[in-house]
C-alpha cells in the first residue's frame, strides 16, 4: 500500500516555501505520496503532488499530517486531522510553536524519522462546545487549545455567570472567560493569567479575563466536569471563539457548555523530551546553577 502524507505549510514566507519543496522532494524520492491543499500548493510552487480541496476528507487515509509553521498552522491542520484520526507532526517555522515537535534546524532529522516510521503518537485532550439559547441549540464546535467567551464591544463589560457541574459558581463583570485544555494552558489561558498545566494532566481550566470580582481566580476542574458560561442581558453581547479560529456571535441569554471532547487530537513525537525542557526552551527560562540530583554511592 502506498504511504501518504498530507503537508500543510504557512504560506507567504520564502523560507517556508523552500522547506516545503525540500520535504516534498525527499518524501517523493522515498516513494511516499504527498498531498497538499489546493491554495497552498499553488502558492508554495509545489509540483507532482496530489491536490486536495481542503475539506474534512483531505487527511482521510493518510499516515501523517506534517505541518511547517507555527501553532496557528498546526491548529488549522488539526481541523483536518482530528476526524480522520491521523497524527500531526509539526516543525516550528513560526514564533513560539508550543504544539510543534521540532525546530527548523531539525528538519532533516524529522524527515528521516518520518521515512523510517520512527515516531510515537500521543493523545491530546480536546473540548466539545455547545451553544444554546432558551434550550435551542444554536451551534456546536470543538477546540484543542481553548474556547473563549468575550465581550463583543470595548465600551461595556460582559456580565456572565459561571456554572460547574450544573451548579452556579460565580457571576463576573469581565472582559471574558477562557476554558482551556492542558495543551492550551500555554496559549490564551496563559496570557490571561492561568496556570501552566502539564499536557499529561487530565483537567479543564477556567480563567476569567479582567474580572471585577473578589473571587476571580483561575480554576482547575475535573476532566469529567461540564463548564457553562451564561451571558446576561445586563452586560455587553459576546462572541465565542474556538482556538481563535472558529468564531460566532453570542446573543444575550446565550449559554456555552464546554466539556471534554469525544475525539482527541493525535500528536506525533520523534524525540524523548520532557515538558519541563519544552518550557525552558520556549520561554528561555534561566536554569543556570542547576546541579541536579547527586549520584549516590
Amino acid at each position: 500500500m502506498t504511504r501518504s502524507v498530507l503537508l500543510l505549510a504557512h504560506t507567504g514566507r520564502k523560507a517556508t516555501a523552500e522547506a516545503a519543496r525540500h520535504v516534498v522532494r525527499r518524501l517523493q524520492d522515498a516513494g511516499i505520496e504527498v498531498r497538499v491543499l489546493q491554495d497552498e500548493g499553488a502558492e508554495l510552487g509545489l509540483t507532482g503532488v496530489q491536490v486536495c480541496s481542503g475539506d474534512r476528507g483531505s487527511a482521510a487515509g493518510a499516515e501523517l499530517v506534517m505541518v511547517l509553521g507555527g501553532d496557528g498552522t498546526i491548529l488549522r491542520a488539526a481541523e483536518l486531522a482530528r476526524d480522520a484520526g491521523v497524527p500531526l507532526l509539526g516543525v516550528n517555522l513560526g514564533h513560539v510553536g508550543f504544539l510543534a515537535e521540532t525546530e527548523p534546524e531539525d528538519l532533516e532529522t524529522t524527515i528521516d524519522h518520518v521515512l523510517k516510521r520512527e515516531y510515537s503518537v500521543e493523545e491530546r485532550m480536546t473540548l466539545d462546545v455547545s451553544i444554546t439559547l432558551d434550550g435551542q441549540v444554536l451551534d456546536t464546535g470543538w477546540a484543542l487549545n481553548e474556547c473563549s467567551v468575550e465581550k463583543a464591544s470595548r465600551e461595556r463589560m460582559l456580565e456572565a455567570v459561571l456554572e460547574v457541574d450544573g451548579r452556579p459558581l460565580s457571576r463576573w463583570g469581565c472582559d471574558g472567560v477562557v476554558a482551556a485544555t492542558p495543551t492550551g494552558s500555554t496559549a490564551y489561558a496563559f496570557s490571561a493569567g492561568g496556570p501552566v498545566v502539564w499536557p499529561t494532566v487530565e483537567a479543564l481550566l477556567v480563567v476569567p479575563i479582567s474580572a471585577h470580582a473578589l473571587f476571580a481566580r483561575p480554576l482547575v476542574v475535573a476532566p469529567s466536569s461540564v463548564v457553562a458560561v451564561e451571558v446576561l442581558p445586563s452586560g455587553a453581547e459576546a462572541v465565542v471563539a474556538c482556538d481563535g479560529r472558529r468564531t460566532g456571535a453570542l446573543p444575550h441569554r446565550a449559554r456555552v457548555e464546554i466539556r471534554r471532547g469525544r475525539i482527541p487530537v493525535l500528536l506525533a513525537r520523534t524525540r524523548a523530551r520532557t515538558f519541563t525542557d519544552t518550557l525552558v526552551e520556549k520561554f528561555a527560562l534561566p536554569v543556570e546553577g542547576w546541579r541536579g540530583r547527586a549520584e549516590q554511592h
